[in-house]
């Protein structure tokens, strides 16, 4: 997935709280960015240098807190900055999976794979 692709997430609508994070939050770590066509929507990519990277969607506003947490550095250099948001335990999500285009299809993350990455966050 190419990460030109999107235009940088500005997170002015996203509170950071000094006092951290709100209860009943669940964080999630990833390179954000706006969703290209609907300004209410916020895409993260989790593990966005790794093997089988993962795209998840959220509403804005179920987004709750955000944080900067540091920056990956692809191998020519480039600076990709990634951050902590806590979404609201209950929200719906997307994620968004690979998949290899055969017959039959052939998913490049299994979907309990994805999830077993995730959760070890």
């Amino acid at each position: 997935m190419g990460i030109s692709y999107l235009e940088t997430l500005p997170l002015n609508g996203i509170a950071k709280l000094p006092e951290g994070p709100p209860p009943n939050t669940v964080p999630f770590t990833g390179y954000p960015q706006q969703h290209p066509s609907e300004k209410n929507k916020l895409l993260l990519i989790y593990d966005p240098l790794g093997v089988n990277p993962a795209l998840m969607e959220f509403m804005v506003e179920d987004v709750l807190y955000a944080e900067d947490i540091s920056q990956a550095v692809t191998e020519s250099g480039e600076g990709i900055p990634l951050v902590k948001i806590w979404v609201r335990k209950g929200a719906r999500g997307v994620l968004l999976e690979p998949f290899e285009v055969q017959d039959p299809i052939q998913f490049v993350n299994k979907g309990r794979d994805t999830q077993g990455r995730i959760l070890l966050e």
